[in-house]
């Protein structure tokens, strides 16, 4: 029997993403239409997924949360609930500043949402087990393995969010795997704050390469592509899993945050230049073709034009794939809130991040440019015009380069999904051109 539609309006990271879809899923079964991210939510319920990260993205949560009390003000809504890392940072101020909001839930209650909402719904086996209504692409699906870190990076709040690292059992990543496969999914992206720490915690040792080597083996997934390594203490093992398996992508998203021991000392990485030099030359050495993706951080208390001067030279001579890049936020409670004065004025923050994308981009540009006249496998994502859009398999999903098909000819249509054969014909800065082999 039909309830009600719900609105889920999903701000978080890819990780809040996972605990949103495990939430969808029993209120399917028990009979409400759930939709995510409509350009116009008219549902009688909404829920606001929140991310408490940084500042942008609190003020976007937080101007999300205020414009869906106007919506309930107005009587377009009958109840409005906020779960994800805001709530879960800042639950008690939220209640008392917006109490429009029915009921708050944070990283570990927020499958009480389901109790909550009611009217027959209630956490069946779906919330026990690797059960969650998707809402990517059916091709493609996050996989998560644990949860919290244990690093303490001084600008970092993910710890005061999420807790300690806690791994989940390696038997219920397969068996979630293996669910994930059967509702047609070929693409895993296995997510999580920290993988290099993956299995610390349960088995003493590090799990991931035997873990990313049980995945490779479970038949029908076609791409295994690993999100937010941690430099420090990195199991190299993983390296050889990497190399040996072809349907884990030659793809490493790997955090490094800046270059100079004088910066990486006060962000408390616990890691050297020449340490994570070595490892990023162990890792292109034994995974030959890797793409390795980074993300920087500029603008952190006590940086210098020095230290700015030599993390630019340090790009130029990396020559990473693919590299984001974030300007410090002064976040309450942090080692550095607590510690350091923010003293990089905010224009010259913006200035360096600018500065930085801008030699990426040059960078980027010129790895592209290699790529025209060879044959890549691409997975389709969308069709739009006269292109099918793809990616490689040193692509994520959303935030990495794509791979425009022409798909002009009877003989080329593919579905969307597949892998197909594409001859790279033209390269831009972050885009690639191609044909159907």
């Amino acid at each position: 029997m039909h309830k009600g539609e719900i609105d889920f309006i999903l701000l978080g990271c890819s990780k809040n993403l996972v605990d949103a879809e495990r939430v969808m899923r029993p209120l399917e079964a028990a009979g409400w239409r759930v939709v995510h991210d409509s350009p116009d939510p008219k549902g009688e319920i909404a829920v606001i997924n929140t991310c408490g990260f940084i500042g942008d993205a609190k003020e976007e949560s937080i101007q999300m949360i205020l414009q869906m009390c106007e919506r309930k003000k107005k009587g377009q809504l009958r109840l409005l609930y906020v779960m994800g890392c805001l709530s879960e940072r800042y639950r008690a101020e939220l209640e008392a500043e917006i109490p429009e909001v029915d009921a708050y839930f944070g990283k570990f209650d927020y499958m009480r949402l389901v109790e909550t909402i009611g009217s027959g719904a209630s956490c069946t086996r779906a919330c026990n087990t690797c059960e969650r209504t998707l809402t990517t692409p059916a091709h493609y699906a996050y996989l998560k393995i644990s949860e919290g870190c244990n690093r303490m990076c001084s600008y970092c709040a993910i710890p005061l969010i999420t807790g300690r690292h806690t791994s989940r059992p390696k038997q219920e990543i397969l068996d979630e795997a293996r669910w994930l496969v059967s509702q047609g999914v070929k693409e895993l992206n296995v997510i999580a704050q920290d993988l290099s720490s993956y299995g610390l915690d349960i088995g003493k040792r590090h799990m991931l390469p035997e873990l990313v080597n049980e995945l490779a083996q479970i038949d029908g997934i076609e791409w295994i592509r690993l999100h937010y390594a941690y430099p420090t203490d990195f199991p190299e093992e993983l390296l050889d899993v990497m190399a040996k398996h072809k349907n884990v992508c030659k793809y490493l998203d790997i955090a490094l945050q800046h270059c100079s021991d004088h910066m990486l000392s006060l962000m408390r990485r616990h890691i050297t230049r020449a340490e994570q030099d070595a490892l990023i030359r162990k890792i292109r050495e034994r995974v030959p073709g890797i793409c390795i993706r980074t993300t920087l951080l500029v603008g952190h208390p006590g940086e210098t034009e020095a230290d700015f001067e030599e993390l630019k030279e340090w790009i130029r001579e990396m020559r990473f794939d693919r590299m984001g890049c974030f300007a410090y936020s002064d976040e309450e409670g942090t080692y550095a809130n607590k510690h350091y004065q923010d003293d990089v004025p905010e224009e010259v923050k913006q200035a360096r991040v600018a500065e930085l994308m801008a030699i990426q981009q040059e960078i980027s540009g010129q790895l592209m440019q290699q790529l025209v006249g060879t044959t890549e496998r691409v997975v389709i994502d969308r069709e739009e015009g006269d292109y099918y859009i793809g990616r490689t398999q040193y692509d994520s999903p959303e935030v990495d380069c794509e791979v425009l098909v022409e798909a002009k000819e009877e003989k080329q249509k593919v579905t969307i999904g597949d892998f197909v054969d594409v001859k790279i014909t033209k390269a831009e800065e972050f885009d690639l051109y191609g044909i159907i082999c």
